[in-house]
């Protein structure tokens, strides 16, 4: 779940992820911004008044969060107003993927950037704490738990999508489509049949999150070298990108079928599912490498389920706040059937939006940075766990995740 993450109106929406870190790095040079983007590590932040540090030594802020705001009566029934944010950790290239493992009791985080998995255990000391899970995973970016417990994971690396049976072994649940190899598949979610659903945008067609084309629009001056130190994704790892598609893996026979095509949902990014498996939800992000019309619109589209497969699309929410265009993310619904959505822009405006069910903003979540992906966890499954580029913050609420991570 990601890519470009800047949210901007006009030819600034269109950033790639490549240019949202550029562009991080040329804003954090000025005093003001620096001093904003800073806030992460120690200093303290401009969005809330008065300032708040995050971290160990945090400064405790009055209750409610200043930063967790509602924008409707009904945000009440989903947020536990004596709980404030917390940032838990940093030190990750560019967490993505989020998981809860029901069995372990820990959360699971990807690095799309190290190649790192890692594993937050919340029980662990006051902040929890995190170890490595796994050193290498071919620049893995979403997670999901299936219905038997086992790890579903995305792989830009190796441009494929995998699960890690109960044994320890591998299967590859897919990594082409009609003979052509996958972009660098990016969310996955399990439905309520127990397929696997999956996005396919190119965010990792690249040298820093997986591995260059060969050659072709994403490559066009064959500039890069996608053999350079990847000897084995090279060569097992797909080299030619395809159109954007949002595929669905079947739980019996293992057949891939791509039910949503780039005139469908350019750049998808976030799925999750409705409560009760009526609706899917699919975040149309940025633009990937060598993308070509039509392009995302950085807006969340909903399908109804007909026989398992979505039908009906249309507009859930253009995801602009206060006149400007957002980038939406990762996604996921509660039990009340809200949805919580991962959101890029301007400081101040970045973090997360919660929509009820009609598609109405009924609450919001202020961040020093934005939101990559999200998820629910713990024990009661309550606590919203963000990633947030470098850093993973969490907020406990009044409600639930709905289905698995």
């Amino acid at each position: 779940m990601r890519d470009g993450k800047a949210g901007a109106g006009g030819s600034a929406g269109r950033l790639t992820r490549r240019g949202l870190l550029a562009g991080l790095a040329g804003v954090a040079a000025s005093p003001v911004a620096g001093h904003a983007l800073g806030s992460i590590v120690s200093g303290p932040s401009v969005i809330s008044s008065p300032p708040r540090t995050w971290g160990a030594e945090e400064t405790p802020v009055n209750l409610p969060d200043p930063d967790v705001l509602a924008l409707d009566p009904s945000f009440g029934l989903v947020n536990y107003g004596n709980a404030p944010l917390r940032k838990l950790w940093q030190g990750a290239g560019w967490l993505e993927g989020p998981a809860w493992c029901t069995v372990g009791r820990f959360l699971l985080l990807s690095d799309t950037i190290t190649g790192c998995q890692y594993r937050y255990d919340p029980e662990d000391g006051p902040q929890g704490h995190v170890s490595l899970y796994r050193r290498e995973s071919f620049n893995a970016n979403g997670n999901t738990f299936d219905a038997e417990g086992r790890l579903v994971t995305c792989e830009h690396g190796m441009r494929r999508v995998i699960r890690w049976e109960h044994d320890g072994s591998v299967t590859v649940l897919a990594d082409r489509y009609r003979g052509r190899t996958l972009n660098s598949p990016n969310d996955v979610v399990a439905a309520p049949d127990g397929s696997i659903w999956f996005t396919d945008p190119a965010y990792g067609d690249g040298v820093v999150e997986g591995h260059a084309d060969v050659d072709g629009p994403a490559n066009p001056q064959r500039h890069l070298n996608p053999y350079l130190d990847a000897e084995l994704t090279s060569q097992y790892g797909g080299l030619r990108r395809q159109e954007d598609h949002t595929f669905r893996v079947d739980a019996k026979t293992g057949k891939v079928e791509a039910v949503l095509g780039q005139k469908d949902v350019a750049g998808p990014n976030g799925l999750c599912f409705s409560p009760d498996g009526s609706r899917l939800y699919v975040a149309s992000s940025g633009v990937g490498p060598g993308a070509q019309p039509p392009l995302p619109d950085h807006a969340i589209h909903v399908f109804d389920l007909k026989q398992g497969r979505p039908t009906n699309g249309r507009l859930f929410t253009d995801f602009t706040l206060a006149g400007r265009a957002m980038r939406p993310d990762g996604l996921r619904t509660d039990v009340e059937g809200n949805l919580w959505c991962g959101a890029w822009g301007p400081l101040g405006l970045c973090g997360v939006f919660i929509y009820n069910p009609h598609g109405q903003m009924i609450g919001r979540i202020r961040l020093p940075v934005g939101c990559s992906n999200l998820t629910f966890g713990g024990p009661k499954r309550n606590v919203l766990y963000m990633c947030c580029g470098t850093a993973l913050f969490s907020l406990i609420t009044a409600t639930q995740g709905a289905g698995r991570s």
